[in-house]
C-alpha cells in the first residue's frame, strides 16, 4: 500500500537523536531552544515557542491573545478539528467562514459579509484562524487590512505550511498577523515525530506562549513579580499554565529535519507539477496557487468534476484496492457529531460541503518512488475511467 505521506528519516536524523541519548538533557536543555531560533530564523520571525503539538500551540496562542469566555473566534471549516477545538478550550464561540471554491483556503469575499453582518449584530470576532490549505497560503495582506478595519486579531494555522511563501515573504514572517503555528507530525513537510511551535514577532506574546506551555512558570528574573523574601526562590508560576513542552529528543530531529527543508518543498513541487501535468486532460480541478505566491505541497488535493457522492466514495474505495491510500482533507468540521451538537447544520458553508464531496488526497512525499508515482497515476486514471 503506497501511503498518502510518509516522513522522511535519515542516519543523519537517526544519529543526531542517539547524540541526546547520551546527553545529560532528555527534556528542558540546548536543543529545545536551538530549534525554536532555527526555525524563527529561517521562517523570518523573532522568536518562537517549540510545543508537544500543534494542538497545544494553537491553544496557547489563543490565550496569549486573551481569548475566553464571550469572545469569537471564526476559522475555515476545511481543516482538522483541532483548530477550532483550540478556541473552544479557551471557552470561546466558534464559528466558520467558507472557502474559495479554487484556493480551498477561506474566501475573503465571504469574509466580508459575514463581517458586516457581526459588527451590525455586536459579534465581531476577537480571531480569525485563516487555514494555509495544503501547504497554499490564504490572501494573508488582505486578511491584514481586513484586521485593521474590524479589529480582530490573526492566528494563521499554518500546520500544512512551513517552508511555503507569500508574496515575497515566508509564511511565518509574521508580516500580517499576530502568530503563526507550525506542525511537526510524521505527515507533515519536516517531522519531530509529534510537535509544533508557535512564532511571532512579538515579545510580550513569546513570553506569555513560553510560561504556558511550561504550567505557567517563568525563572526568568525581568519577569518574576515582587514576593515576601521567604518565598523568593527560582522560580514563579504567575498563570494557570500546561505541561506542553517538547523534549530534547523531538527538537533534535527536528534540526536535523530542518536541514533538508528546501530539498522536501522543491521535490513536493516536483511531484504536484508532474501529476498537474499527467492529469491535465481529466475531469478534475486543482488547486489554485497565487503566481506570486509558493505553496509547500503538503498535500496534493484534486477535485473530481461535476462528481456525485457514490462516484466520489467508489473512486475512493476502488484506489485502495489497487494499493493506493487516497485520503480525504476534509469533512467540514461543523458536520462533525460533536459540533452538530453545538448546533451547526447542513448548508453552513455550501462551498465547503460541495468540496466535501469530490475532493480526494493523492499521495506526495519525498522518498515516493517514481514507479510508485507511476502507480498512483494509473490508478487514478483507471479509477475515474470505471467509475464513468
Amino acid at each position: 500500500m503506497i501511503p498518502y505521506a510518509k516522513q522522511s528519516i535519515t542516519q543523519e536524523d537517526i544519529d543526531t537523536v542517539i547524540q541526546v541519548l547520551g546527553s545529560d538533557f532528555l527534556t528542558q536543555g540546548e536543543m529545545v531552544p536551538a530549534f525554536e531560533q532555527a526555525v524563527a530564523d529561517r521562517v523570518g520571525a523573532l522568536f518562537g515557542t517549540a510545543t508537544n503539538s500543534a494542538t497545544s500551540a494553537l491553544h496557547i496562542a489563543l490565550l496569549a491573545l486573551d481569548v475566553g469566555q464571550g469572545d469569537h473566534v471564526w476559522t475555515s471549516p476545511i481543516t482538522f478539528v483541532a483548530t477550532s477545538n483550540a478556541a473552544l478550550y479557551c471557552g470561546a464561540t466558534v464559528d466558520f467562514v467558507d472557502i474559495d471554491p479554487d484556493t480551498f483556503n477561506l474566501s475573503m469575499e465571504v469574509l466580508v459579509e459575514k463581517l458586516d453582518r457581526a459588527r451590525d449584530e455586536g459579534k465581531l470576532p476577537k480571531v480569525v484562524i485563516p487555514v494555509h490549505m495544503g501547504g497554499s497560503p490564504c490572501d494573508m495582506s488582505t486578511l491584514a487590512r481586513l484586521a485593521d478595519e474590524y479589529g480582530f486579531r490573526i492566528i494563521e494555522d499554518a500546520s500544512h505550511a512551513i517552508g511555503g511563501r507569500f508574496g515575497d515573504g515566508m509564511i511565518g514572517n509574521g508580516r500580517f498577523s499576530d502568530i503563526t503555528v507550525f506542525s511537526f507530525h510524521p505527515v507533515k513537510i519536516i517531522t519531530t515525530g509529534e510537535g509544533g511551535m508557535t512564532v511571532t514577532n512579538n515579545e510580550s506574546l513569546d513570553h506569555k506562549m513560553k510560561m504556558l506551555r511550561s504550567h505557567g512558570i517563568t525563572s526568568d528574573p525581568k519577569l518574576m513579580v515582587p514576593m515576601p523574601a521567604e518565598l523568593i526562590f527560582n522560580y514563579q508560576q504567575q498563570q494557570l499554565g500546561f505541561n506542553y513542552r517538547m523534549t530534547e529528543l523531538q527538537a533534535a530531529l527536528g534540526l536535523s529535519q530542518l536541514n533538508r527543508l528546501d530539498a522536501f518543498i522543491t521535490e513536493r513541487n516536483r511531484q504536484a507539477s508532474d501529476y498537474r501535468q499527467a492529469f491535465s486532460d481529466l475531469p478534475v480541478q486543482f488547486q489554485q496557487v497565487a503566481e506570486s505566491d509558493s505553496s509547500s505541497y503538503h498535500l496534493f488535493i484534486v477535485r473530481l468534476s461535476n462528481c456525485n457522492e457514490q462516484r466520489h466514495r467508489a473512486v475512493y474505495d476502488l484506489m485502495y484496492t489497487k494499493d493506493v491510500m487516497v485520503n480525504l482533507h476534509y469533512i467540514p468540521v461543523y458536520l462533525q457529531p460533536y459540533y452538530r451538537g453545538l448546533g451547526f447544520q447542513p448548508g453552513h458553508c455550501p462551498e465547503a460541503e460541495l468540496y466535501y464531496r469530490e475532493a480526494l488526497t493523492l499521495p506526495l512525499f519525498p522518498d515516493l518512488k517514481h514507479e510508485e508515482w507511476q502507480h498512483v497515476v494509473e490508478a487514478f486514471k483507471t479509477s475515474l475511467e470505471e467509475t464513468a
